[in-house]
């Protein structure tokens, strides 16, 4: 099993308060999430991140073919960090930190995010082709889109 790594930073002019209360949210991921992905929350997503939390998703991420995906906060430190993990989903293996660190002009927000295709070599070629920039394109237009909520113009 391959394992790849994607790490991405973004600041935002923004105080540990405002960045937590948005990221630890886990409703305000359909608000970050491409709409052709069609992200809808089942359940599970009504309070803050915590250590435990099981929220459950349905995605269409490829020819509009519905997918559940199931996610674990297995860790969570307020203000500070949190992973999710997903237990069922489209992915072999999926690992997603989330990190805050404070700085002199806002918040650094570090991702880094390990997975695993499934489908053994299919898998890596379908990565190739399509799957690796796709989740590229998740964190662009997350980027994009926190812009715009936080009023961030470049």
């Amino acid at each position: 099993m391959k394992i790849h790594l994607l790490e991405v930073k973004q600041k935002l002019p923004i105080n540990i308060d405002r960045a937590w209360e948005f990221f630890s949210s886990p409703q305000n991921l359909d608000t970050i999430t491409p709409e052709d992905m069609k992200f809808q929350i089942i359940s599970g997503a009504d309070k803050k991140a915590f250590s435990g939390q099981i929220i459950t998703y349905k995605i269409k991420p490829l020819l509009n073919i519905s997918m559940l995906w199931v996610t674990e906060i297995s860790q969570c430190v307020d203000g500070k960090y949190f992973i999710d993990e997903q237990r069922f989903g489209p992915y072999k293996f999926w690992h997603h930190q989330h990190h805050f660190e404070v700085t002199d002009d806002g918040v650094l927000i570090t991702d880094i995010l390990h997975y695993a295709l499934p489908y053994r070599w299919l898998g890596e070629i379908m990565g190739k082709l399509f799957i690796h920039s796709k989740i590229k394109n998740i964190f662009t237009y997350r980027e994009k889109k926190l812009n715009e909520i936080f009023n961030i113009y470049n």
